[in-house]
């Protein structure tokens, strides 16, 4: 079996450090790069076994450039998304340009692992995202939008079920307030366009969440996409 290699792209020396001791801990061969157009070069063969981490916020170059550019080239490779800010419009783009997934810093160990184990292995990166497809997500959403028929493999089937039977789950208000969330409405708002309390839309919120198993925007984004999506 050959060595995994990760490619980390950050402007912030002193995260790539980090994460270099941390990913070598771990086993991973590592190429680290502070600038976007230097990691270009590097991966216009990308090793075998290889995925690159990738940071959205960047100077000179976004990482959802860089990517477009990799992809231009005819790179393609297994691309995990990291931010500092829990952007939900950038979530959904970097979704829709086929990444694995999307994690906040700071992270935990455990999420970065979980993540790597998904670019590594296609039937995980699947089985978390299937079917993912970028659709308007709205505060009209019924069962009957999300898709109820997955193809693909039996893990993936099985992954999108769940989140079917999870998202039936979720009354038709709170269906509105994840709608209104995802088109990045504060409480505030939400709660003056639905005429409810804040504290109401916090409630809603919360319960909506943890139907669908998301602890952060940015998890609550992924599984919309996915829900959203065609085959």
């Amino acid at each position: 079996m050959n060595q995994r290699t990760v490619y980390v792209v950050d402007d912030n020396r002193e995260f790539l450090d980090s994460a270099k001791w941390w990913l070598e801990g771990a086993g991973y061969d590592v190429l680290e790069f502070d600038a976007p157009r230097a990691a270009l070069a590097a991966l216009a063969t990308p090793l075998p076994q290889s995925c690159l981490l990738l940071d959205v916020r960047m100077p000179d170059m976004s990482g959802l450039a860089l990517h477009d550019e990799l992809r231009e080239r005819g790179v393609r490779m297994p691309v995990v998304y990291m931010t500092g800010h829990g952007d939900v419009p950038l979530a959904v783009e970097a979704m829709r340009k086929g990444a694995v997934t999307f994690i906040e810093k700071p992270f935990a160990d455990e999420a970065l692992q979980r993540a790597l184990e998904m670019a590594f292995n296609p039937v995980e990166a699947s089985a978390e995202n299937a079917h993912v497809a970028i659709a308007t997500v709205n505060a009209t959403m019924t069962p009957a939008t999300a898709p109820i028929e997955p193809q693909g493999s039996p893990v993936a089937r099985a992954a999108m079920a769940e989140r079917n039977a999870r998202f039936s789950r979720l009354t038709a208000r709170e269906r509105e307030v994840v709608g209104l969330v995802m088109q990045e409405k504060r409480n505030k708002v939400i709660a003056d366009r639905l005429n409810i309390s804040i504290k109401t839309v916090e409630l809603h919120r919360k319960n909506a969440m943890t139907k669908l198993g998301a602890r952060s925007v940015i998890e609550l984004t992924r599984v919309m996409v996915s829900l959203q999506g065609a085959a």
